[in-house]
């Protein structure tokens, strides 16, 4: 079943791939935005971030969520924070799943877990929700180099209506620092998700005077 995408809550899911910058830029933008999100991260995802973002993210959703929604301005009730085995959060149901899903960034062992349809935890259900439902999932993979079982598990995943975006920034507009380049691939994930953005310059546009 196709939804709106430009309505319904969008969940993102950080695991622990480096990358945790973009999953945090798209959270900030999908917030700016006045988007509801749902918000789900691994145990793994916890330690990228504080490594790599200076971001402890608390274990308890309640405390996450009051943290990043001071963080970002969320409105009330805007940002839903779940945890790894909250089984009766919606997103671990067909009857009620979010427009759309970025796993953002997503490790090759996430990848696996939902190319097989394992669902070990909140993040593994809540993507085999989305495809068995026809809707939206975005995997933002973050590994290098890839191995014949990584593609085979992309190949999987794109056959069965996943979209594979890896984390891969483009240099033609001449990015001035990591903050650009992290811009980059949360544009071209807003634009999966329909979501209108001013992040980096289009190609071919008139550049502004």
């Amino acid at each position: 079943m196709t939804a709106n995408l430009h309505e319904g809550p969008i969940a993102i899911a950080l695991t622990g791939a480096s990358g945790i910058q973009y999953g945090i830029r798209l959270l900030e933008q999908l917030l700016v935005k006045g988007r509801r999100v749902y918000l789900l991260y691994s145990q793994a995802a916890q330690i990228v971030a504080r490594m790599e973002a200076d971001l402890d993210l608390p274990g308890q959703p309640a405390e996450a969520e009051q943290l990043l929604s001071a963080r970002f301005g969320a409105a009330p009730g805007q940002l839903s924070v779940f945890g790894r085995q909250q089984w009766m959060a919606p997103v671990a149901s067909g009857s009620n799943p979010p427009a759309a899903m970025v796993v953002c960034p997503c490790t090759t062992g996430t990848l696996a877990t939902i190319a097989h349809g394992i669902c070990d935890d909140l993040i593994d259900r809540a993507a085999d929700v989305m495809l068995k439902e026809g809707r939206k999932l975005i995997l933002v993979v973050r590994e290098t180099p890839f191995s014949t079982i990584h593609l085979q598990n992309m190949l999987s995943l794109s056959q069965a209506g996943a979209t594979i975006l890896p984390a891969n920034p483009g240099f033609y507009y001449r990015p001035q620092s990591v903050d650009d380049m992290v811009d980059f691939m949360v544009a071209r994930i807003l634009d999966h998700l329909e979501v209108p953005h001013a992040l980096v310059p289009r190609w071919g546009a008139p550049e502004e005077a």
